[in-house]
């Protein structure tokens, strides 16, 4: 498991430093105004259905069905089941993507309603998410055909797969602004592109796995893909609770003033690094593992996997989270404070950031938590703590949001995010499948007093430094407290036995 989380963890790193560049250009070029309000609303709707269809209830209904058949029937009906499932998957894709791009301005008047009352804005908005609507199409089947990859225990392509959308968003932005109407225009274009090149580079890697996928002309309903299709409607609010509380977060930022759309998305892309370095490479890495452990009646290796994945897990979220909220003014001003995005703008974001850092640990303990539900073929459960969790933060962000605005936003979603997790977490322990063991009991409060270290050692040296003038000496800053923190958490978590990297070393 943990040569797999350091695979996905390794690509997955690579992307989101790709990504902060993208970022940086982003906000440089756009600023927080309307066209850059648009343009994430372009971007975040096919992600959402994307997360929702592709990655969470297709990964959460389909790996563990790809495993078991794997590792009972052999390669050749795993890949029957696979090639049916893409086939169904091309043509529900195609349909709402070609319904989405009709009704367009529809859609948004439910997701983005705040966008109404300004024409500019929604024009812009409903022009740009045509352009990214069919990136969904491509992007699920890529993520079909990752899962494949991943039940092969070949991670490398999936996980290096969002490289490339990094790659040609950027590329888009330089090459195409010339010739549309606005540089979110050239982003949104590039991000469709960049669905194409996925999908191609993660096909190529099944092919060479052995595995090359075709469309059938004939699906059959199979009792496998009924079983998978089954698994998925549950699965859409189970796996995607997260990606639900978003949406609601998007259509509440919406009502507010212009520019809190724009905030909400810089916070939440620092918060999504380690959330997708840690938490995704180890939901991603844990569940097939987990699939084989207990299909091959090893019940206690499955019980040592969930707790060293929430060992690991969090090993680096409370660190994590910990510099997120004391180095949030540090952090956004450093990476985006240029151009078009003033200290105004990066006032209102590092606000977001910090009050984002408070629920981080729970969003990466969710993706430990949830494979104990899907591996054992039980969808259902995670929706019923979901539908509460999603009702919960609706309530949080219409109450938190008249005190706070954008910034209640994220607090709402954080504290949600740990009724989450303590509800999972509460579940699996009464049905006695997980409990934490004695070197997890005995490694939480070290690595807890080691975060508490490392958050004075960056408090001091906050104080200390004075506030840097230019970009350059702003990131100059920035290294020093990434340095000096890392240093003290890693050196004294090492010496207190909460970690060991030579356990890291032994496993690569």
């Amino acid at each position: 498991m943990l040569k797999g989380i350091l695979t996905v963890g390794g690509w997955t790193m690579a992307s989101r430093v790709l990504g902060f560049l993208r970022d940086m250009l982003i906000a440089a070029s756009l600023g927080a105004g309307p066209i850059a309000d648009a343009f994430f609303i372009a971007l975040k709707l096919p992600n959402l259905f994307r997360r929702l269809f592709g990655e969470g209830a297709f990964n959460a209904a389909f790996v563990p069905a790809f495993a078991s058949t794997l590792t009972l029937d052999g390669r050749a009906q795993a890949r029957a089941l696979a090639e049916r499932m893409s086939t169904l998957m091309t043509l529900w894709l195609t349909l709402l993507a070609a319904l989405g791009m009709v009704f367009m301005p529809q859609v948004l008047h439910v997701l983005a309603p705040g966008f109404t009352d300004e024409p500019i804005r929604f024009g812009l908005a409903v022009e740009m998410t045509r352009i990214t609507f069919p990136y969904l199409v491509f992007i699920c089947l890529t993520a079909l055909i990752s899962g494949v990859l991943n039940g092969l225990d070949r991670f490398a392509a999936a996980a290096g797969a969002p490289v490339l959308f990094n790659l040609l968003s950027m590329a888009a932005l330089f090459a195409l602004t010339p010739f549309v109407a606005t540089p979110g225009h050239a982003l949104a274009w590039g991000i469709t592109l960049s669905g194409v090149a996925q999908l191609l580079l993660v096909w190529i890697a099944a092919a060479r796995a052995g595995m090359p996928l075709r469309i059938v002309s004939r699906p059959r309903l199979t009792p496998a893909v009924r079983l998978v299709l089954r698994r998925m409607g549950p699965g859409l609010v189970g796996a995607g609770v997260t990606q639900l509380n978003l949406a609601v977060d998007v259509i509440i930022a919406s009502l507010l003033p212009a520019g809190a759309v724009s905030y909400l998305y810089y916070a939440d892309r620092i918060g999504q690094l380690p959330l997708g370095v840690i938490g995704a490479a180890i939901g991603t890495a844990m569940l097939p593992l987990l699939v084989k452990q207990l299909r091959g009646g090893k019940p206690l290796s499955a019980h040592r996997t969930m707790n060293r994945a929430l060992e690991l897990s969090l090993a680096l979220a409370l660190p994590a989270a910990a510099a997120q909220a004391v180095l949030a003014w540090p952090i956004i001003s450093a990476l985006f404070m240029r151009g078009a995005f003033g200290e105004l703008e990066a006032a209102a974001t590092s606000a977001a950031l910090t009050v984002y850092a408070l629920g981080l640990p729970a969003f990466i303990l969710v993706k430990a938590y949830v494979p104990g539900f899907f591996a054992r073929g039980d969808t259902a459960t995670p929706v019923k703590v979901s539908i509460v969790i999603v009702v919960l933060n609706l309530a949080l962000n219409l109450i938190l949001t008249r005190y706070i605005a954008h910034v209640g936003i994220a607090l709402a979603t954080g504290l949600s995010a740990w009724v989450n997790v303590i509800a999972l977490a509460w579940i699996l322990r009464r049905r006695n499948q997980w409990r934490p063991d004695r070197r997890l009991r005995r490694r939480l409060p070290r690595l807890l007093l080691a975060t508490l270290a490392m958050t004075a050692v960056l408090v001091a040296l906050r104080m200390a430094i004075p506030e840097p003038v230019g970009s350059t000496a702003r990131l100059v800053a920035l290294g020093v407290y990434v340095a000096a923190g890392l240093a003290t958490y890693f050196g004294l978590a090492q010496v207190l036995g909460a970690l060991s990297l030579g356990d890291l070393r032994r496993r690569r």
